[in-house]
């Protein structure tokens, strides 16, 4: 039996209410501390839409974001014992970062709030997917193997993800530096995620000093690489 399906199906360590209680707020607190990075995708992919635009785009960006972890619940595992998953994974990542930074930096207007929506909800998607298989394993190992509390843990970080996406969102509309900070952040999770395949841990054995390290390159680079591709847009533009 796998590891995730293991665990949602035996809830042999929660045999007292202080166990479900403590089960109960370390998914709590996952969840606050796993909403951040899904946050800091929807804040960004959304700030270019208005009112009833970025409300529906965070709606649905948050509830692709459970739906996903639901789906990929029996399966996390799996998928992440497989070479090349989290190293292509933390590539879309970076990409997506870059795109996003460029979007919300380059002082263009979309081509139109619908457009603009759905484009909002696939970067937010892909991003979902990628981040969402070790935030499954993190929710699952905190719920003992309660399919109930798993389910309460997944139901809660729809509240969590709406609510700071939300703030960032405004955060990023009145103080820029902020989408620098967010775009930097993915940056993060992607070098965390490529690093941590089991292909570059296999081939390379990296020390925390060298993921760390290149974590904050990465960081860097997807700033950097931003304004390079945004320099080069608005020469294009100009011809």
């Amino acid at each position: 039996m796998t590891d995730t399906l293991a665990v949602v199906t035996s809830t042999a360590n929660l045999n007292t209410p202080i166990d479900w209680l403590l089960a109960i707020l370390s998914i709590v607190l996952i969840d606050i501390v796993l909403a951040g990075d899904n946050a800091v995708v929807i804040a960004l992919a959304v700030r270019r839409l208005k009112g009833r635009e970025r409300l529906w785009g965070t709606v649905i960006g948050s509830g692709m974001a459970v739906v996903l972890r639901v789906g990929l619940t029996f399966v996390a595992s799996q998928l992440l014992a497989i070479s090349y998953v989290k190293l292509i994974g933390g590539l879309l990542i970076l990409w997506i970062a870059v795109k996003l930074l460029v979007d919300n930096t380059g002082g263009e207007e979309g081509k139109g709030e619908a457009q603009n929506l759905w484009q909002a909800v696939w970067l937010i998607t892909v991003a979902d997917i990628t981040m969402s298989l070790d935030n499954v394993l993190a929710v699952a190992g905190a719920s003992k193997g309660s399919f109930g509390l798993l389910l309460f843990g997944l139901g809660l970080s729809i509240p969590l993800v709406v609510f700071t996406s939300n703030l960032l969102a405004r955060l990023m509309d009145r103080y820029p530096v902020v989408i620098y900070v967010g775009s930097a952040i993915l940056g993060k999770v992607g070098g965390d995620m490529i690093m941590t395949d089991r292909l570059v841990a296999d081939a390379f054995h990296p020390e925390p000093w060298l993921v760390h390290t290149v974590e904050g390159l990465l960081a860097l680079g997807v700033i950097l690489l931003a304004l390079v591709w945004r320099k080069a847009r608005k020469k294009n533009d100009a011809v």
